[in-house]
């Protein structure tokens, strides 16, 4: 007899060598039309790889399954690396070496699974009973008795009467309408289909409600544990965007039995079509839940649609405000998992110390260690205390490159030394702080690992980014940070990753290096099956996989998704959470603290705006100049403030010119993000500081962006920094300019 735990072993390590390892490859049957009660286990199991047809898309499921079929089928289920193995012999005296099922009764003898006849037979091309199925499938995987009550009345002195018992007891088999089980009618194929998966989902769900993760990993495939380890976007299918459960996706989460998928803009209308789409997407899931994740860093990254629309985390570092973070994270968090949502890629540990980066600028809460280091906590552990996972990233350090990982491939040369003192800091006090989900940068640390590879873009030598580097991944994260939590890509969609590596290798190496979730791989179903080959012949360990999928499983479970019982009604009406008054009241007050005077000509305070004055909003876009003008006019209605736009940039100089010249005070609005600062076009901003300082206008440069302008701009008399072109950020900015509010915020970024 085959022991429970025996069973467990056996499948953790044979699981990987099922012969078709995954969904895509299963074969479909055409022949199930009268057996639609069947359809879904035979599916299932083929899907396992451990039932088969005859060919040409039959399953013949009306057909009596034998006893060496019904053997067959258990073995690959639980012994197929023993198919795999040496030579296999069975004592069974009618059983020829010729029989097509040899191997697998041999494998079956070995372990216990089925016995012979006193006369030392097998009867192989026996019909197998009732009787008997419930024999072998409770020999196979030691279930106990269960609390359904039993009655069947020609059962009780029948030689399996046990295991009919105790499958019956456990609605594993079912009676006839007149009470009898028939224990030695035949099972049909579709019949022992059905009893096998009901076995197989029973000890899944068992294997669930115990939180006995390796159980549960024992009864996935390959083709599972690999999916549990992608997570993939799904932007469009056929070309439309995806914002409803459609055929398409339906066919990825099953084909490719995904573990997880990120949501981007693309799949948003408003808040109630995401509660549907979420809860749709769970519906389909099956009995592993999905990870569902999104950006939703504040500021220039957002994602929620009607939500709270904080000011950044470059605002949140002008405050200096611990509690102010958490608060943050606790009211995103609180609004994401309203949505349905889980996981948030956020908060950004990346400590912003070159003004030159193009991509994390004010993403990043200062170019100050320490206070990355501890507002990055304090929003750690806000999402924590509404139920979501943070993300954060980009581990080992985003902060000090000049070229944007989307883009190309960041070399960081910095000593380790360095790299102790500020890229690492935030991510060890995170660690410390129990954080449980890291996402690797596509960047090059050559003080941990210089190893290089021919680029497959131009054939040069191109360093390991840290995504593919296990001295990164494994020797400095896990080993000496000693982090437990699960590492998770960055998008395989960008060049840094894309460019140069091959996605197909790339998958692999990241695996190995320990990523255990690979985010957007740019053909997921390649990426797949990638994986399950590598792990098939043996290029990536059985036990990596495990180690992983284990970590996930945990993590779910840890965070309640295995129990998500409320029904889409009881969803909806969580929706009022999402951009509530608490909420926007946090929100209004981390721009009120974070406004910060860049210059001033008394030392304190910007030029004022006066009643009755002309103002010009100058700004470089037409909707940015409008919004700032509607905000004016709805703050200043008692002053009789007369307002115009000018918008400026080359070959509109002269006109901005002429609308400067006769104004009492000048908004000019900078806006410098997504590119490398000291390669902006500041010119023209210099141009017009310059006009204005000679016509002694009053004006405030009002700093919407990353907020350098001082670095690269010269005798500015009047500035202040908002960090941030949303309404909230620039509303605090005209309120101060009003004098209705005070600006207090502290730079926290260097400009030296």
């Amino acid at each position: 007899m085959k022991t429970k735990g025996m069973m467990i072993l056996g499948a953790v390590l044979g699981s990987f060598l099922i012969s078709a390892g995954s969904a895509a490859a299963a074969e479909r049957f055409s022949d199930l039309q009268h057996v639609k009660w069947a359809e879904d286990s035979i599916n299932y199991m083929a899907d396992r790889g451990t039932v088969a047809g005859y060919g040409n898309g039959n399953f013949a499921p009306d057909k009596p399954v034998t006893r060496a079929q019904a053997v067959t089928f258990m073995v690959r289920e639980l012994y197929p690396e023993q198919l795999q193995s040496g030579a296999v012999r069975t004592s069974y005296s009618d059983v020829p070496t010729t029989h097509p099922f040899y191997r697998e009764i041999s494998v079956a003898e070995k372990n216990g699974l089925a016995s012979g006849f006193p006369d030392g037979t097998f009867h192989p091309d026996t019909a197998m009973s009732r009787a008997e199925t419930a024999a072998f499938l409770t020999r196979a995987y030691a279930l106990v008795s269960g609390k359904q009550l039993v009655n069947s009345t020609d059962v009780q002195h029948h030689w399996a009467a046990a295991p009919i018992n105790v499958m019956s007891s456990n609605g594993l088999l079912g009676g006839y309408p007149d009470g009898t089980y028939r224990p030695d009618r035949s099972v049909t194929r579709a019949e022992f289909s059905v009893f096998l998966a009901r076995v197989i989902r029973f000890e899944r769900q068992t294997a669930i409600a115990a939180q006995d993760w390796d159980k549960l990993i024992s009864y996935m495939t390959v083709s599972e544990q690999i999916g549990q380890m992608l997570m993939p976007d799904i932007r469009q299918w056929n070309g439309q965007a995806t914002t409803t459960v459609n055929e398409g996706l339906k066919e990825r989460i099953h084909d490719q039995d995904l573990g997880g998928l990120i949501l981007f803009d693309k799949n948003i209308i408003d808040a109630r079509q995401v509660v549907k789409l979420t809860h749709d997407l769970q519906q389909e899931a099956g009995d592993i839940p999905l990870f569902l994740g999104i950006d939703q860093e504040g500021g220039v990254i957002k994602r929620i649609p009607g939500g709270t629309n904080l000011p950044g985390q470059m605002a949140l570092g002008a405050t200096g405000d611990a509690a102010l973070a958490e608060a943050a994270g606790k009211l995103t968090g609180e609004e994401l998992k309203a949505l349905g949502l889980q996981v948030n890629f956020a908060p950004v540990l990346d400590v912003n110390s070159n003004p030159d980066n193009p991509i994390i600028g004010m993403r990043s809460f200062s170019s100050d260690a320490d206070l990355v280091s501890r507002l990055g906590l304090a929003t750690i552990i806000g999402l924590r205390q509404s139920g979501v996972i943070a993300a954060v990233k980009h581990f080992p350090g985003h902060g000090d490159t000049t070229v944007d990982s989307h883009l190309g491939l960041p070399v960081l040369k910095h000593s380790r030394d360095r790299l102790d003192a500020v890229e690492l800091k935030p991510f060890r006090a995170a660690i410390e702080g129990g954080v449980e989900m890291i996402m690797t940068a596509h960047i090059a640390f050559p003080s941990v690992d210089n190893e290089h590879v021919t680029s497959l873009k131009d054939g040069s030598s191109v360093p390991i980014p840290a995504t593919l580097s296990k001295k990164v991944l494994t020797g400095l994260l896990r080993e000496e940070l000693g982090y437990q939590g699960i590492i998770i890509s960055d998008a395989f969609t960008m060049n840094g990753i894309a460019e140069h590596f091959g996605e197909n290798q790339a998958v692999e190496r990241a695996v190995n290096a320990g990523v255990d979730i690979i985010l957007m791989p740019q053909d997921p179903a390649a990426a797949h099956q990638s994986l399950i080959q590598a792990v098939k012949k043996g290029t990536i360990p059985a036990e990596t996989i495990h180690d992983s999928v284990k970590r996930i499983l945990e993590l779910k479970s840890k965070y309640g998704l295995f129990d998500q019982k409320a029904s889409l009604t009881q969803k909806l009406g969580a929706l009022k959470t999402i951009g509530s008054e608490a909420h926007r009241a946090v929100e209004r007050e981390i721009a009120e603290r974070a406004v910060t005077v860049l210059a001033s000509r008394d030392g304190a305070q910007p030029d004022p705006i006066r009643a009755g004055d002309r103002v010009v909003i100058a700004a470089a876009d037409q909707e940015q100049a409008e919004q700032l003008q509607r905000q004016l006019a709805k703050a200043s209605s008692n002053l009789s403030l007369t307002t115009e736009i000018a918008v400026f940039g080359k070959g509109k100089i002269s006109e901005t010119r002429q609308r400067t010249e006769k104004a009492d005070y000048v908004i000019l609005a900078s806006y410098q993000f997504r590119n490398v600062a000291s390669q902006f076009g500041w010119s023209e901003v210099q141009t017009m500081i310059n006009d204005l300082n000679k016509q002694n206008t009053r004006y405030t440069l009002l700093s919407l962006g990353n907020p350098y302008e001082m670095i690269y701009v010269q005798n500015i008399k009047s500035g202040l920094a908002v960090y941030g072109k949303q309404e909230p950020n620039t509303n605090t900015g005209i309120q101060v300019l009003l004098g209705q509010l005070k600006a207090n915020g502290r730079l926290p970024v260097s400009t030296k």
